[in-house]
């Protein structure tokens, strides 16, 4: 795709919507409404949660090519429409496009990804309106839990399916990746009054006192706070030599660059980093600071996997992003990819793709391997969930001469064996 026609489709998609249309089977057949499945695309394509969207134009071009004679089901041959929403970082915006999708562009089925702010508004539409949805990225218990369902009870969802990690994975990995160095094992938690920070919170700080860590939580904060001074004064007061955080991406530097002037930057050992500090654009904005800053990955370019939508491996995946964007790989590149692996193979596995109620059947027993690995809904943990791993990574500065400044490497691999360890965590040391 050219330049100018990648801007433009950035353009267009910033107001609202493109259609993309993935079959190469003729413009007769694609007129036929009932040989074109239309699939709905939402995500926060503007705004603070942008980057999240950073790399859907390249998935979406890959599907293009991989998809370019439709898909066959049952012995009949189907184009795929995809139809791209913003939700502009908006959760009731997010809402609304969905409702947009179902009743006038009568889609047979919504994918949408990142963050319970874009997924949880999407999936509610969805469920009411008796549409299959596929989600992911974000700690599956805020997609579950935060939308109603509860603990030990029926499923009361019967369209909605979300794959992705889990917020008892950060202290499973958490515990894995702060063993690799000596610390007094006091931990700084600042998460914020939302659907992550809550469910983290009530997960992830009693499994990690389990663990034998002592937890000093600064209590839920709003989202776009200017002063943490109160928090900092706590974290340092307490002696903490680990940092944990799960902000709104935009509140990292805020945050860190305070820490950095009261001394508790100085102080700590291990910064770890979610849902803020994913993409090397945030890394670059705190310039030296995010040097040692680790992180949680749900994809990474060492990930063994190969897309069986695009056929193409995650090293591969990272390559080709970079040389079309000129921007360096992100975790959303494997996530997307995933995301597409996921509503592909559900329409495959349908008895008829063009009825909502088989696709949504065939996603609750879908067991497939995509770019971010296996996805099982047939094995829970819960109804309508399948888990996904993660990896200790650790930002670093790049080698002299490299294209982008900084580098990801994979320093824990508890809970994704297969994915190989690329260099040993290193202690945080400001300036």
């Amino acid at each position: 795709m050219s330049k100018i026609a990648r801007r433009q489709f950035l353009k267009t998609a910033a107001t609202g919507a493109v259609g993309i249309t993935f079959a190469g089977i003729g413009r007769q057949a694609l007129a036929a409404g009932d040989d074109v499945i239309r699939i709905g695309w939402v995500n926060a394509r503007s705004g603070p949660l942008s980057p999240f969207a950073e790399a859907d134009e390249y998935i979406l071009k890959l599907a293009e090519t991989a998809l370019a004679d439709g898909v066959t089901v049952d012995g009949k041959k189907y184009g795929v429409k995809f139809i791209l929403k913003d939700t502009q970082s908006s959760p009731p915006r997010a809402g609304q496009v969905t409702k947009d999708l179902i009743s006038s562009d009568n889609v047979h089925l919504v994918i949408t990804s990142s963050t319970p702010e874009t997924v949880n508004p999407v999936a509610d539409t969805c469920e009411a309106a008796g549409v299959p949805c596929i989600s992911t990225v974000a700690p599956w218990e805020a997609i579950y839990f935060g939308r109603g369902a509860k603990p030990g009870q029926p499923s009361p969802f019967k369209w909605t399916y979300h794959f992705s990690f889990g917020a008892s994975d950060f202290a499973q990995l958490y515990a894995d990746q702060w063993s690799k160095l000596p610390t007094n094992k006091k931990v700084g938690v600042l998460l914020p009054n939302d659907a992550d920070g809550n469910a983290i919170r009530g997960v992830m700080i009693p499994a990690l006192e389990k663990a034998g860590f002592t937890v000093i939580d600064a209590g839920p904060y709003q989202n776009g706070a200017a002063d943490f001074s109160a928090q900092i004064a706590k974290f340092r007061d307490a002696g903490v030599d680990i940092f944990n955080t799960f902000p709104f991406p935009p509140d990292l530097p805020v945050f860190w660059r305070q820490a950095a002037q009261k001394g508790l930057a100085k102080q700590i050992k291990i910064v770890q980093l979610a849902k803020a500090g994913l993409f090397e654009q945030e890394m670059e904005v705190l310039g030296a600071l995010g040097h040692g800053m680790a992180s949680g990955a749900y994809w990474h370019r060492a990930f063994p996997f190969v897309s069986p939508v695009s056929g193409i491996g995650c090293d591969a995946l990272a390559a080709g992003f970079e040389k079309v964007s000129s921007k360096p790989w992100s975790q959303q590149v494997g996530a997307q990819m995933a995301l597409i692996d996921v509503a592909i193979e559900a329409l495959k596995r349908s008895a008829n793709p063009a009825d909502k109620a088989a696709i949504a059947k065939s996603i609750s027993t879908l067991s497939v391997v995509t770019a971010t690995g296996v996805v099982d809904f047939a094995k829970g943990p819960v109804p309508n969930v399948a888990t996904t791993g993660l990896v200790g990574t650790q930002w670093v500065k790049a080698a002299a001469g490299a294209k982008f400044p900084f580098a990801l490497n994979v320093t824990s691999n508890a809970l994704i064996p297969a994915v190989p360890i690329t260099a040993s965590l290193q202690a945080y040391k400001l300036g």
